[in-house]
């Protein structure tokens, strides 16, 4: 029996600790989240929601399921909560009253800035065994993996 190739091995230690380190950020998110009344995915949709389509308009709801990659029930129910929490407000576009869109409310700017800090404080709380150098160097690392757009999944 042949042992697996050292650079196979080396790949799958890596996606485990990415793996790992992605669940530690994770669970260290939902303890700043946690105070703020909003969810992970109440947050991703929140940031979502904040980037306006090229027309400088709200997106509509077919657009946050597009851009979350979810069915739009779940946009439904992510909106429901987070205008239930005075964040979001649906409003009918002005060129077509039969499409919704959906905009933050000032309270919504609010909660992501407070969302904003949240993560900065676990990203914080992950990153503080690591030296400024470290951190440059682990940025440019990651940067080299998210940003090649041949690898896209």
């Amino acid at each position: 029996m042949s042992s697996p190739a050292p650079a196979a091995d080396a790949s799958g230690r890596l996606a485990e600790q990415l793996l790992r380190l992605t669940r530690r950020l994770h669970r260290a998110q939902r303890r700043y989240l946690e105070p703020l009344g909003v969810t992970p995915a109440q947050a991703r949709l929140l940031r979502t929601v904040a980037r306006r389509d090229a027309d400088g308009r709200p997106p509509r709801m077919a657009d946050l399921a597009q851009r979350l990659e979810v069915v739009p029930r779940a946009v439904t129910t992510l909106v429901d909560a987070l205008e239930a929490h005075g964040s979001v407000r649906r409003v009918p576009d002005p060129a077509n009253r039969r499409v919704i869109r959906i905009e933050l409310t000032e309270a919504g700017r609010g909660t992501l800035r407070a969302l904003r800090d949240a993560r900065r404080a676990a990203a914080e709380d992950v990153l503080a065994p690591l030296t400024e150098a470290q951190r440059r160097e682990l940025g440019g690392l990651l940067d080299a993996l998210a940003d090649d757009p041949e690898r896209d999944c």
